[in-house]
């Protein structure tokens, strides 16, 4: 949504970084919460996935796996899983579209076919798949398509790219799953789209680990922080013992 200021408010980072607008961004974020920031009505005790990977049962010793996700703004989605122990990175970027529009203002006229995403690398013999899906449920609102909190657009659409049709069809059985369950109140829109590892472009430098680098602006205050601590708190097992305290 921030992006919509960029046309009046022409500068080199993005909307959401600069301290003057605080205020701003503050009264929007109040003036939208109530009527659309769930970040995860009703997940609050999702379960597993029933189905897992296969080439996770007997996971090699050393061995990363990748998984990547979208589920708006991705300073959220890169701030929740970075904290989990067996994620050995988690990098926000652009997936869906094509590398000549992965770039951040090119993303966010809404047209590029990119979502805000993030890859996961990760242990799958600390953390699976599975387990990642269910943070991912559980820290954001699955049922509203394209829009997340007070952004709006398919670029902060809920989406999944499975990089092999194993992941895929973990994916699409965990819908299916939460959907039978009524885990929501709505069903879940959340689209299976998926994509070649070299299709994801890394975010310019100045998105990564950014929660961690701004903790104290407006925007992670309001949408970031409260998705973290609920990890903290439904997934403290899960935690990294450095996040924890």
């Amino acid at each position: 949504m921030w992006s919509r200021f960029g046309p009046f408010l022409k500068l080199e980072q993005p909307v959401r970084l600069r301290p003057f607008y605080g205020i701003i961004i503050m009264a929007l974020t109040s003036f939208f919460g109530a009527a659309c920031n769930r970040p995860a009505d009703g997940a609050d005790h999702l379960p597993l996935p029933a189905t897992t990977l296969p080439s996770e049962k007997s996971p090699k010793a050393g061995e990363t796996h990748t998984a990547i996700i979208a589920g708006g703004c991705f300073w959220c989605v890169e701030g929740v899983f970075e904290q989990l122990n067996g994620v050995v990175s988690a990098t926000s970027g652009y997936a869906g579209g094509s590398k000549d529009t992965a770039n951040y203002d090119t993303v966010c006229t809404g047209t590029s076919h990119h979502a805000e995403a993030v890859k996961i690398v990760y242990d799958p013999s600390k953390i699976s798949y599975g387990q990642l899906l269910q943070v991912f449920f559980t820290t954001h609102d699955p049922t509203t398509k394209n829009r997340q909190g007070p952004d709006s657009g398919t670029q902060y659409r809920s989406a999944i790219f499975p990089l092999d049709d194993d992941q895929k069809k973990v994916a699409e059985a965990y819908i299916a799953q939460l959907n039978e369950a009524k885990a929501f109140p709505n069903p879940v829109v959340t689209t299976v789209e998926p994509l070649k590892a070299e299709a994801f472009f890394p975010a310019e430098d100045y998105h990564q680990n950014y929660v961690v680098c701004h903790p104290n602006n407006p925007y992670v205050r309001q949408q970031a922080l409260p998705k973290i601590e609920k990890v903290r708190t439904k997934f403290k097992d899960e935690v990294k013992p450095e996040e924890s305290k």
